[in-house]
């Protein structure tokens, strides 16, 4: 009898350490190991955030950027032509509590994930809230998902990358455009036309084509052809 309790009490004594499982680098759901102090997710849209927060659960804290954090500035040209282009970027000053409060969380946390949109703009937001934390001293990391799932979300968090630099250039690029145009063709609309006019990269270009094509009409003469015998 005394040997069938001995079994029973080592059967109970292996099925409590089988319940017991560390999570690991194979379960992207769980929190983050170490001696750190979780991780910080950033993300652009408070309701992701709410979502993305409640799929992670302990262990993760979840900010939103609510769009760019810097850009040109607003009273000067803010892109040195003589230079390569190069644009000077400042905080947005509506940005201020947003971005001290991310700086704060990412201070506070083990890892930084910036989970922003996966277009040119999320990217170039992903790019300017690394440079506002200043890299994380490496612990910075960009992560990709295409749909606002559990199973997306874990997955990505699980399989972070780089900022892909390429995309960010080329909203670099398509920004300091926009600047350069509408800062040096929209006064030229405010004294030709009307104040309030701007002009933009794409629309100053169109309506140039629109009337370009429009004086070439103007100009046409139209001749009959003659029969040919």
């Amino acid at each position: 009898m005394a040997a069938k309790e001995t079994d029973v009490k080592a059967v109970k004594v292996v099925k409590v350490r089988k319940r017991r499982k560390t999570p690991g680098a194979a379960d992207p759901g769980a929190a983050p190991r170490g001696k750190g102090k979780g991780a910080l997710v950033i993300v652009e849209s408070p309701t992701k955030a709410k979502t993305i927060g409640k799929y992670l659960g302990r262990g993760y804290t979840v900010k939103a950027t609510v769009g760019h954090v810097r850009d040109l500035p607003q009273r000067k040209l803010g892109v040195d032509v003589d230079n390569g282009f190069t644009p000077e970027y400042v905080p947005i000053k509506e940005k201020a509590k947003t971005l001290a409060e991310i700086k704060k969380a990412a201070n506070a946390s083990e890892r930084v994930l910036i989970a922003t949109d996966p277009d040119r703009e999320g990217e170039a937001i992903a790019w300017h809230v690394a440079e506002s934390l200043g890299n994380g001293g490496g612990k910075v990391r960009r992560v990709l998902f295409h749909e606002i799932t559990k199973d997306a979300v874990t997955q990505a968090l699980a399989n972070p990358l780089d900022i892909d630099q390429k995309k960010v250039d080329a909203q670099q690029a398509r920004r300091v455009l926009d600047r350069l145009v509408g800062y040096q063709i929209s006064p030229i609309l405010w004294k030709k036309v009307r104040r309030g006019l701007s002009a933009g990269r794409v629309q100053s270009v169109a309506v140039r084509l629109v009337v370009e094509r429009e004086e070439e009409i103007a100009k046409f003469v139209p001749v009959e052809a003659r029969d040919q015998e």
